[in-house]
């Protein structure tokens, strides 16, 4: 099946009681049992919920996967995944990650003995060089937030899978639309839900899909232990986005690649991070893992200024100004103040994270109207 049949299909079956074609929003928080432990695959709804069960469902038909979990959050899909190790492991992660999951390891599972080790992953020699007998876990993101760094799954997985590491891929910048690291070897996949799946800004939610039964038994009991799941409401709406994942993707794709190269000619900018680009050092990666590079795009301005880079942040009109990324409209971002101010500073600037980088995530506007907005914010 083709991925924008699978986006509107996965996990949809006719309510077997009315016929509805898309599934109902049960609201409930527990179900009633012919006798005791006699049910009909149903008991509370912390553990199993059927509008949950068909979104689990859809998440691992999009990923090409076995089994999805859903969760209250990005932050709480990865929360589940490293509560599979023991103090004392070691995780290998990038040096350039999302703020939100450099927080969570260090300020909360560093203090439970967890070691954390941060390297340039675009290289798979820094990994390998990295991996001791403590290693448990290679965490990547690719393309990374925000500096839009990719690292070779396939590669990286042929280090991990001899020695039975695990290896948990954050997935949310490209889709399933772009990209399926469990076909190149990844063990887990994660999402922020929150972002491309969900695409219109309105629900909070994480997700994990992986192949393993094992696995996926021991990330749904702390799934279910731990509580961190989303209601029926968001597991519906996300549904939904689903839907047209494929559609949306195309039009974040087309206006990327229309704002890239735009900025890239504009006098007043600098750098700009697209992985689209033939001279990035990642393009060659990611046109042979990712089906298109996406509407994820980072940039500094020329003079490097950080009160200029503030006065565009706020001059935009049709780039709001928020945190996220992912939903049909254009979001400007200041990463070092807004999505990675958890990081320490000297830590930022070492990876290559400036006070003055411009984050934009691409809507699906029309691309014109996009630019227009940007040249008059840029100047």
């Amino acid at each position: 099946m083709k991925p924008a049949t699978k986006f509107i299909h996965a996990g949809a079956h006719p309510d077997p009681s009315t016929g509805a074609i898309m599934t109902p929003v049960y609201q409930t928080s527990t179900y009633v049992q012919e006798a005791p432990g006699v049910n009909k695959g149903f008991e509370y709804a912390r553990s199993q919920n059927p509008t949950r069960k068909a979104l689990e469902e859809a998440l691992a038909i999009i990923e090409n996967g076995q089994f999805g979990l859903a969760f209250s959050s990005g932050v709480a899909a990865t929360d589940a995944v490293i509560k599979l190790l023991s103090p004392g492991d070691e995780v290998i992660c990038a040096n350039d990650m999302y703020g939100g999951t450099y927080r969570l390891f260090t300020k909360v599972f560093e203090r439970f003995g967890i070691i954390f080790t941060y390297v340039d992953t675009t290289h798979t020699a820094n990994v390998a060089k990295a991996i001791s007998d403590k290693t448990k876990l290679v965490w990547l993101e690719t393309p990374t937030n925000p500096l839009m760094n990719i690292t070779d799954i396939a590669a990286i997985a042929a280090l991990t899978k001899p020695k039975n590491i695990l290896l948990a891929v954050d997935n949310t910048f490209a889709s399933p639309a772009l990209q399926n690291p469990l076909d190149l070897g990844a063990d887990i996949v994660m999402h922020s839900v929150t972002k491309y799946l969900g695409g219109h800004s309105d629900v909070i939610q994480g997700a994990l899909v992986m192949n393993d039964a094992e696995l996926r038994e021991k990330l749904y009991f702390i799934q279910k232990s731990c509580g961190a799941v989303p209601g029926p409401m968001d597991c519906f709406l996300v549904l939904r986005g689903i839907k047209t994942l494929g559609v949306r993707m195309k039009a974040h794709c087309e206006n990327g690649r229309i704002i890239a190269n735009w900025l890239r000619q504009h006098p007043k900018v600098g750098k700009v991070y697209w992985p689209g680009f033939e001279d990035h050092p990642g393009y060659a990666v990611a046109k042979k893992q990712m089906k298109d590079f996406g509407g994820m795009i980072s940039f500094e301005l020329k003079n490097d200024s950080v009160e200029e880079a503030r006065r565009v942040l706020s001059s935009t009109h049709l780039f709001s100004l928020a945190e996220s990324l992912g939903g049909v409209e254009s979001l400007i971002n200041h990463p070092a103040s807004m999505t990675h101010a958890s990081i320490p500073r000297e830590e930022r600037i070492k990876n290559g994270l400036s006070d003055s980088l411009i984050r934009l995530s691409v809507g699906i506007e029309d691309a014109d109207d996009l630019v227009e907005d940007l040249a008059k914010a840029i100047g």
